[in-house]
């Protein structure tokens, strides 16, 4: 090795503290890839629901583009930890849904809610308000947040590929034999999708290193020969292989940048919007860190997370500054724990994985092809994985485990974190107050407050 490679890697402990966190630069390095190829659906699925609010496609490509790179750069030299953020899922469909379609606002107006509630995240984040919050919920409800969001991403996963389908029990498999006509068309990407989760699994029972990214790029690979050999039929799902025709252009950001309305900052509709935005924010972000944190066991003996205030203020400035970009609410993704399962500890994985969100403005068409089937494999391992925390649970005693299943049950049967984690509080609270005694007493007030202000959610907004 020559003696500038010595110092940079040299360098890249003294800021991270790899040997600390017993990794290496090459484990650093795949957990970013990892964690980057799980979450890049969103540079294809994030333009493609906000130009249904009017926005310019392209626009919108480069603002999540730099908002995921300025967030998560953020969240690597501030905080130190493997966490990666982009533009939500959810509070895209909100922001276009439900703020836009149904409310009327223009899309002008709902980056003008992003960009206030960004700016009151930035002040909570320098206020002990958001970590006091992250530190009254207890270890039990931490460990279900966890587990929850494990089954939540695996949910995800097994969704986005076809193997769950909508069905008269609301959810169903995929039936082979009912859609025989379409194997080619949808079919084989199911059945490439299972294949993929079996591969994965094998590698990672073998003991493969990298095995989820492993199994993603096989499971690509194997997508790609099936069109090739004539099995896949891209004409409904599109090809597999990269598109090159347009070039390696960046779309232009001008048409969403600092494109902002603040004429209806004061009403109290615009102030109920940028509620809601704020909420759902808060509690998919303190409990997505939470799960992973537990999960990764970055966690200090009393449940607490240290230099929490450095990943808040990351998302909390990534949301203003994406909405100055023109993209919808910015917040720390779950499939980070992809990564993490790959072995990433440090903020030096945040890095890898900002620096593919630099390289896919250049070489997009290759990230925009990876198939949702790929990345199935990938979701569904990373929840099985999280799903160990419920073990931390202590089932005898009926006052933790019955709010922390109800907060694990909640989230994929909701489709949302911050759901489970609100029943979680409630039924927390409740149960501990009604038993009396030394459970009452051991109540922390801020849970309590926590558990009011999420009932009151539910009986006025």
């Amino acid at each position: 090795m020559s003696q500038s490679n010595i110092a940079n890697v040299g360098l890249l402990e003294r800021t991270f503290r790899l040997r600390e966190r017993h990794t290496t630069v090459r484990t650093e390095a795949a957990a970013g890839v990892t964690t980057f190829m799980t979450m890049a659906y969103i540079l294809a699925v994030n333009p493609l629901i906000l130009s249904d609010a009017g926005m310019d496609r392209g626009a919108v490509f480069t603002a999540t583009c730099l908002a995921s790179i300025v967030a998560t750069v953020l969240m690597a030299f501030l905080s130190n930890y493997p966490f990666v953020l982009s533009a939500g899922m959810g509070l895209n469909a909100y922001f276009a849904y439900t703020v836009v379609l149904k409310m009327g606002y223009s899309w002008q107006m709902a980056l003008t809610a992003v960009f206030a509630e960004g700016v009151i995240f930035i002040l909570l984040s320098l206020t002990p308000v958001r970590e006091a919050i992250f530190n009254a919920i207890p270890m039990s409800l931490k460990h279900a947040v966890s587990a929850g969001i494990g089954l939540f991403i695996a949910f995800i996963g097994l969704q986005n590929c076809g193997v769950v389908v909508d069905s008269s029990t609301l959810v169903g498999m995929y039936n082979f034999s009912a859609n025989a006509g379409a194997f080619s068309t949808v079919g084989i990407t199911v059945a490439l999708a299972m294949v993929g989760i079996l591969l994965t699994a094998i590698l990672m029972v073998r003991k493969v290193k990298g095995h989820i990214l492993w199994g993603m790029l096989l499971t690509w690979g194997l997508g790609i020969l099936c069109q090739l050999a004539g099995l896949y039929d891209p004409s409904v799902k599109g090809s597999l292989l990269p598109d090159f025709s347009g070039g390696f252009g960046v779309p232009s950001i001008l048409p969403t940048l600092g494109q902002m309305d603040f004429s209806e900052l004061l009403t109290p509709d615009f102030a109920l919007v940028v509620f809601a935005l704020l909420f759902v924010d808060l509690f998919d972000t303190l409990g997505g860190i939470m799960g992973m944190a537990a999960q990764a066991g970055l966690l200090d003996n009393e449940g607490r997370l240290p230099r929490l205030k450095g990943a808040l203020l990351s998302d909390a400035v990534g949301t203003a500054a994406g909405a100055v970009l023109g993209t919808s609410t910015v917040t720390t993704f779950a499939e980070s724990a992809a990564g993490m399962a790959e072995g990433g500890r440090t903020g030096l994985t945040a890095l890898f994985s900002a620096a593919l969100f630099g390289l896919s403005l250049f070489l997009s068409p290759i990230f925009l092809a990876i198939p949702s089937f790929a990345t199935a494999p990938a979701l569904v391992v990373v929840g099985f994985l999280m799903m160990g925390a419920i073990l931390k649970v202590d089932f005898s005693d009926y006052a933790q485990a019955i709010p922390a299943f109800l907060c694990v049950a909640a989230m994929p049967f909701l489709y949302s974190i911050s759901e489970g984690i609100a029943l979680g509080v409630i039924s927390y609270v409740v149960i501990h107050l009604a038993a009396g005694g030394e459970k009452r007493r051991s109540l922390n007030p801020a849970l309590c407050v926590l558990a009011v202000l999420f009932v009151l959610k539910y009986l006025f907004f």
